[in-house]
């Protein structure tokens, strides 16, 4: 279900894009992508919270715990996001036009529609942060058939608006920003009837619990470090790219950052529904069921998004002329850096996961928060006093991204007792291997390829049949291969 649910996003969500980059212009598109990253930032502070309570949702069902004490955990977690919302809408009111105004990159005509397009992200943001417990109470009873559906219809409904905005006559920076609003509000309240209906501990209001709260406040304070460089990282970046280069190269990186998630997107329903078992098998104690999870996850997540990627890493100059009517410049070049981030980020994936089911986070966090925290000051330092050319950003973000991976490697053979050599030689060395002679053939063959459609079709063929071939010769063992032989058999 999950896969459906993406399948159908990428494709909606590639077609919406279009259309609203022809709507706004590059200009108003870079300005709603900078804008909106200036109030994503502030996730730095509830996404630790929205950590905090997944993990805790997802660990007392593995331990067996009851449904007072599931209740307890869920409406400390309403009355946690309720105060936070409002205190991040107090900080984005004061710091937002001031910032706005003085240090970004956007055109005097346009600064009342920027002005308004802040006020309804920071309104999004908050329905969207309060809509978090209710989403970590879908994901931690493993309900992924009606996540699937609600995200699908979210996709819908985005794709309305955009539709709408091609036809309108007014400003539309401004009614593209209040609809998205509206979307936001729709589905919080879709979400909030489900799992209203379906789940106990849900039907408890927003309530203050002393001692838990504090435990869920311990462990966010340490997950903030981890979340605080990862939206540094990736909205700080944004805005130094506007700083620097203007809201034109706001709008090819906010293409970009479409592309790799639509990618992407495969990769984190794997891990979707791969998080709660293995949260779940750590709280059960089942460590050998939990080693498993971690050398497949990382290694099967790598290889989801080579099979995808690799097509539109050969292909990206044609791709996005027949994406897009107009290709903002270093789009092509933001894609493809971006595609390669992910593909690093992949293999961290389920790393991340165990950490933190373990609770005790203080020591990883601010060793891996501490290697991203680099992303921002060498981006600028490099941007500021060496005139660095555009795609710094996101090459700085792929080498911190794999010195981080090496980290964690470290940390976890003392938290869950993880074979860092066996991992790296099991998984990390055979995913290069598997990588490298998957490029080949594609790289060999696509000068000899006629241009247009046929020479992409051609190329993308051969990717994926190639690197399947690859993965399966290469990048499965011996039992791994004879569970896919014996799925073929069964469809058969």
């Amino acid at each position: 279900m999950l896969y459906v649910r993406m399948i159908f996003l990428m494709l909606i969500g590639l077609y919406t894009s279009r259309v609203v980059l022809s709507a706004l212009g590059i200009s108003d598109y870079g300005i709603y992508n900078a804008v909106g990253g200036f109030v994503a930032m502030f996730a730095v502070i509830s996404g630790a919270l929205s950590g905090a309570i997944s993990r805790f949702l997802t660990f007392e069902l593995g331990s067996g715990a009851d449904e007072t004490r599931l209740k307890a955990i869920f409406s400390s977690s309403q009355a946690i996001q309720l105060i936070i919302a409002a205190v991040i809408t107090a900080l984005a009111l004061l710091l937002g036009p001031w910032f706005m105004a003085h240090k970004m990159s956007i055109p005097p005509e346009r600064l009342e529609a920027a002005r308004i397009v802040l006020y309804m992200s920071i309104l999004t943001f908050d329905i969207n942060l309060i809509s978090v417990p209710w989403n970590a109470a879908i994901i931690a009873r493993e309900k992924m058939k009606a996540f699937a559906w609600i995200g699908i219809f979210e996709g819908i409904a985005k794709l309305g608006v955009a539709l709408l905005l091609a036809r309108a006559g007014s400003d539309r920076l401004v009614l593209y920003a209040v609809l998205m609003c509206a979307v936001a509000l729709t589905v919080r309240l879709v979400y909030g009837v489900y799992c209203r209906k379906n789940f106990p501990e849900c039907a408890a209001g927003p309530r203050w619990n002393g001692p838990l709260t504090r435990k869920m406040f311990t462990f966010a304070g340490w997950n903030f470090i981890g979340v605080s460089s990862g939206v540094l990282r990736d909205h700080g970046g944004n805005i130094l790219l506007n700083m620097f280069f203007g809201p034109a190269v706001n709008a090819a990186r906010g293409l970009a950052v479409i592309v790799s998630g639509a990618v992407g997107g495969f990769v984190n329903n794997f891990m979707t529904a791969l998080n709660p078992q293995i949260t779940k098998s750590y709280a059960a104690g089942e460590r050998d069921y939990l080693m498993t999870l971690l050398f497949k996850g990382s290694k099967f997540s790598f290889y989801l998004l080579l099979l995808l990627g690799l097509p539109v890493l050969m292909n990206t100059p044609f791709l996005m002329d027949v994406w897009q009517k107009t290709v903002p410049m270093h789009t092509v070049l933001f894609v493809q850096l971006m595609l390669l981030f992910v593909m690093s980020e992949s293999l961290s994936n389920p790393l991340v996961t165990v950490s933190l089911a373990t609770g005790d986070i203080k020591r990883y966090q601010l060793t891996i928060g501490g290697i991203q925290l680099l992303n921002l000051p060498v981006s600028y330092v490099l941007l500021k006093f060496f005139d660095a050319p555009v795609w710094t950003v996101p090459a700085v973000a792929l080498v911190i991204s794999q010195l981080a991976f090496f980290a964690r490697l470290i940390l976890l053979r003392g938290m869950v007792g993880l074979d860092a050599r066996l991992f790296l030689r099991k998984v990390y060395a055979n995913v290069l291997v598997v990588s490298a002679v998957s490029a080949c053939l594609p790289l060999l063959v696509q000068h000899l390829l006629p241009p247009g459609w046929a020479g992409c079709l051609l190329s993308c063929a051969i990717c994926v049949l190639w690197s399947g071939a690859v993965i399966f010769l290469l990048g499965f063992n011996a039992h791994e291969k004879s569970l896919v032989l014996d799925k073929i058999r069964r469809r058969k």
